[in-house]
């Protein structure tokens, strides 16, 4: 008898201490929500939930009030209500709050309330359900940045009429911008996994107090998975991970994607592996402008070179590629005080056709028109980063916490061209190898001020090579390099950052940088008659921002700010040799020197409860000493014979202003369920020609665009049919650059421009529970053909998308 009784004591005491562990829940998604803040007064205790979601409240019991606090979920619940509940609580989330906590604005986490800048953070949970397949599409959902793209492989994001380098791309703090940016459009930004992302935000406007140059338009900052701890006091392992499969129609694309962590008490590893494979995109087959369509390309037979018929125009030949991405972190934390973690990032793609050139027409008499390339690709675009990171919270007279990030990125790039009929294929292959330190330092002197400041050291070595290679002998020549081998680019900042609370709704920031900067170049004469042999540059930059924020009450924010920076010239800018359109060459000018920009911004963000919200915000921006691609005297000739053609000379100079001004707004609505989300972003740029003083369109100001969505929600199912939508341009808004670019639709005068369009979405999730979920969708439903604003592919047709993803 007394051996049963030990038996079922033992039972229900096991049974007793696991209804303990409390098991928070999203509502709909059935997700776990780690890091929630559990906290009751009587008895006095404290918990946080971990990765699964999980926390032992048995010091909570008797608790009347045990109130669960989270950025995006809250609720109170007596332990009694818990217990009958089984510990399993399932949150619905609070979308419309002001609450988030943001990083991108001083590089340490800050409440959104108190930023006095527009900062539009993407929920991972909702790029999860939308499925972009890149990390541009990423960018792109969140509605406010635009999208050009000049191949399936690629993705430039436009911030409030600023592009390429004059944005600027952040990955776990450290700058991804190297000196080999160009103004032309990048498509750096695909090398990020959009499926080992733990959040991503995009700040708006210049952030060069923050992060020093290029942060013109705006800062894209991702934030990578990060490695748990398990918490556990008796080192018991804590398991986690992620699995994807995804297909989408349009181009075939197969997604596989699996991430996995193993945490104990101070020691953490997290493994992240995808593998992307796209096929030749197809667009839309209804309406499209006639020169959307694709009625020839090349093949290579035997050495000669062929013009076949495409027999189906809506495919766009040559534009699938594939793409490997890798992450790899450790994470120890050998006491309460200290944190570090060592991370490697791989990624390499195929090597994919730049489309926009495979459509170029060569037009050699009357009836006589053929392609101009035969070949026109990129080799694989590779991107690794060794980073290690330090955090130290230790209270003292210099600081409260700090951040030191050492890394070390490698970057490589390649050209490969060679025209019709041609038999030699020229390559051109840029690698940056670049190293950076920061140092960031975080006190709180009073109660009201504190203070964030630090200190910058970037280092770029730039390799570049080229070659020319018969296609039949297979003979090997080297040629001109795109930029001056072995040149070097370096950046030195200190910056100060305050934040002041004048009185409890009312807060004062304000911040200085200053920078110095140094390129070494030398030019080889072998194969370009340059006039010098070396180009160096010394110079600096001081910089401020200044803003306020006013908070009437804990729902409504009222900002303004006015701030300066600059992008400083680099070695693209100063020393790049490259052909930018058939018929024009650029060539190296070493007298440039910084841009300067001024920018004023007031903006405001009202909620009404939990069901309703509004932002708008209003910003003017001047840019100074803008470099720009211009014609240019070299030698006393303005035109050069360069590969056999002859070509306009053309340089990057200082020689225009930029004026741009804007409206970004939106709305969501929710109601027990439903949903409303809207957002649309106006622009309107001027660049000044610098010989007659006209201002012409701004060639990266895109055309107004946004987005609405209709949303319904309910336990374990989300559907959201939504319109994507894109205005008119005329050929009088297009810069002097677009308008004789062959990418554009033409008019019944034959003038470019660019045509509205509108498409209609729907996406739908069934989530039966936490460790398994389906989302499944048809983009661009009524398979439109159009293609966005200064993108040299169509964007997909009628697109039906399957995702399969599971938990453990």
């Amino acid at each position: 008898m007394k051996q049963h009784l030990c038996v079922w004591l033992t039972v229900c005491g096991f049974i007793c201490a696991n209804g303990q562990t409390l098991n928070l829940r999203d509502y709909v998604t059935r997700l776990p929500i780690e890091g929630a803040l559990i906290k009751s007064h009587k008895p006095a205790a404290t918990a946080i939930t971990n990765a699964r979601g999980q926390a032992d409240i048995a010091q909570f019991r008797g608790a009347d009030s045990i109130f669960i606090r989270h950025l995006r979920y809250e609720a109170v619940y007596s332990f009694a209500a818990l217990e009958a509940l089984n510990f399993t609580l399932d949150l619905q989330e609070r979308t419309l709050g002001l609450g988030e906590v943001v990083v991108s604005a001083n590089r340490w986490e800050q409440k959104k309330l108190e930023t006095p800048n527009r900062v539009e953070v993407i929920q991972m949970r909702e790029a999860a359900f939308q499925n972009p397949q890149t990390s541009a599409d990423l960018l792109g959902m969140s509605g406010y940045a635009f999208i050009q793209k000049s191949q399936l492989g690629g993705g430039s994001p436009m911030l409030r009429g600023m592009a390429t380098n004059r944005v600027l791309l952040v990955v776990d703090g450290v700058r991804m911008n190297t000196a080999i940016f160009r103004s032309g459009n990048l498509q750096n930004v695909i090398s990020l996994d959009a499926n080992a992302m733990e959040g991503v935000e995009i700040l708006f406007g210049p952030g060069s107090v923050m992060y020093g140059s290029d942060a013109v338009g705006g800062v894209m900052s991702f934030q990578t998975l990060q490695p748990r701890f398990s918490g556990a006091a008796n080192y018991k392992p804590l398991l986690t991970g992620n699995g994807m499969a995804r297909f989408s129609s349009a181009n075939m694309e197969s997604t596989g994607h699996i991430d996995c962590n193993i945490g104990m008490k101070n020691i953490a590893i997290l493994t992240s592996l995808t593998y992307a494979n796209y096929n030749d995109l197809r667009s839309g087959s209804r309406g499209g402008d006639p020169h959307f369509y694709r009625p020839h390309y090349v093949i290579t037979i035997d050495n000669k070179d062929y013009m076949v018929p495409n027999p189906d125009s809506t495919l766009q030949v040559g534009s699938k590629y594939s793409q490997w991405n890798f992450m790899q972190k450790v994470r120890y934390s050998p006491s309460e005080n200290l944190d570090m973690e060592y991370a490697y990032h791989f990624s390499q793609t195929s090597p994919y056709n730049r489309y926009d050139r495979l459509y170029v027409m060569r037009y050699d008499g009357p009836y006589k028109e053929k392609l101009r390339w035969a070949e026109w690709y990129y080799g694989p675009q590779k991107w690794q980063m060794h980073r290690l990171g330090v955090n130290y919270d230790r209270k003292n007279p210099a600081f409260d916490h700090l951040r030191a990030v050492a890394a070390y990125q490698f970057f490589e790039e390649s050209r490969n061209d060679r025209e019709f009929m041609y038999r030699e294929l020229m390559t051109q292959r840029e690698r940056v190898y670049a190293f950076s330190l920061n140092l960031d330092f975080i006190k709180q002197v009073s109660p009201k001020l504190h203070l964030n400041y630090g200190t910058e050291a970037v280092f770029n070595y730039i390799r570049s090579v080229a070659w020319l290679t018969h296609v039949i002998t297979k003979k090997v020549e080297p040629t001109v390099t795109r930029y001056p081998d072995k040149s070097t680019w370096q950046s030195y900042g200190v910056y100060l950052n305050t934040r002041y609370q004048v009185h409890r709704r009312v807060t004062l920031s304000g911040g200085l940088r200053y920078n110095h900067f140094l390129i070494d170049a030398r030019f080889d004469t072998t194969y370009f008659p340059f006039p010098f042999l070396t180009a160096n540059m010394r110079t600096g930059s001081l910089i401020g921002s200044a803003g306020v924020v006013y908070a009437p009450f804990n729902s409504w924010q009222l900002y303004a700010n006015f701030s300066n920076g600059f992008r400083a010239p680099n070695v693209d800018d100063m020393g790049k040799v490259f052909e930018s359109v058939p018929g024009y060459l650029v060539v190296p000018n070493p007298g440039l020197k910084p841009e300067k920009v001024y920018n004023a911004e007031i903006g405001t963000v009202k909620t009404f409860g939990n069901y309703l919200r509004l932002d708008a915000s209003l910003y003017y921006t001047w840019l100074m000493d803008a470099m720009a691609r211009k014609n240019f005297t070299f030698n006393g000739d303005t035109t050069i014979r360069y590969l056999g053609n002859k070509s306009r000379i053309q340089a990057i100079q200082n020689v225009t202003r930029i004026h741009v001004y804007g409206v970004q707004a939106g709305v969501e609505f929710f109601f027990k369920g439903f949903g409303i989300r809207s957002n649309i972003s106006y622009q309107h740029g001027r660049e000044q020609e610098p010989d007659s003083l006209v201002y012409y369109p701004l060639r990266h100001a895109a055309p107004t665009f946004g987005s609405t969505h209709l949303t319904y929600e309910h336990r374990k199912f989300k559907v959201d049919l939504y319109g994507v939508y894109n205005l008119k341009m005329d050929w009088d808004d297009l810069a002097l650059t677009e308008r004789v670019n062959p990418s554009y639709a033409r008019d019944s005068l034959g003038r470019a421009y660019v045509a509205g369009w509108f498409t209609l979405n729907c996406k739908a999730g069934f989530y039966p529970s936490q460790y398994f979920n389906i989302t499944a969708g048809v983009e661009n439903i009524f398979d439109k053909m159009y293609r966005p604003y200064a993108s040299g592919i169509n964007a997909p047709g009628r697109n039906f998308i399957v995702s399969l993803r599971s938990r453990f």
